[in-house]
């Protein structure tokens, strides 16, 4: 039998245990804690990778792959058993918020994400608004729509412990405003955390 494992997974087991306060995670789970999942990367392999996140419900995932919110949901529950902590991605695309069915998407993302999830298992989700208008375009909510749409999720997911990242386009010069804001509890970086120096200015503004 041969296995050819995802390859960033080989680079984070070379370099053994992470360091106090650093976590690694995973950018995609399969439908299964293991098994034949071609493309995908299974809960046992992120943990033997020492990973203990898992982002799901992309947009890109959403868009190009088909994936819909069943399917972030059995992943989702999945992630749970394996004791992996999820990072759920939501957010609208342009023609929604034109269209004013900001609420709509959003909140129905969350709640499909959820369906069937025990509310004390829910309170071990992270969650990250991603505008899908704003992922690497370079245009960025403003604080204030970023902040409107936070505080409705944390509203909806009322009596969870409830974190909610921002994601799309922060860059040093509005991280600091996104962050401020009273419902945002950090950032999901792309972009700009493949650029040292503008990563470490983003974490400046958080702390």
């Amino acid at each position: 039998s041969r296995r050819l494992p995802a390859l960033h997974l080989l680079g984070t087991r070379a370099h053994g245990p992470c360091r106090q306060r650093h976590w690694t995670g995973g950018p995609e789970h399969a439908l299964g804690a293991a098994g034949s999942f071609t493309g995908e990367i299974s809960s046992d392999m992120l943990l033997a990778a020492g990973c203990s996140y898992v982002l799901l419900g992309h947009s890109e995932r959403r868009q190009f792959c088909g994936e819909d919110d069943s399917q972030v949901n059995r992943k989702l529950v999945c992630a749970l058993r394996a004791g992996l902590c999820p990072i759920v991605c939501v957010g609208e695309t342009l023609q929604e918020r034109e269209a004013s069915r900001i609420e709509e998407v959003v909140l129905g993302q969350v709640g499909g994400a959820l369906a069937g999830i025990e509310a004390s298992a829910a309170s071990a989700v992270l969650w990250a608004y991603e505008p899908v208008w704003a992922i690497g375009t370079g245009v960025t909510a403003t604080a204030a729509q970023a902040e409107e749409v936070h505080a409705m999720i944390r509203h909806f997911l009322a009596g969870h412990l409830v974190r909610i990242q921002y994601g799309g386009s922060v860059k040093p010069e509005n991280a600091a405003e996104l962050f401020a804001q009273d419902n945002i509890d950090g950032g999901l970086i792309g972009g700009a955390a493949l650029d040292a120096g503008q990563f470490a200015a983003i974490v400046k503004a958080a702390l």
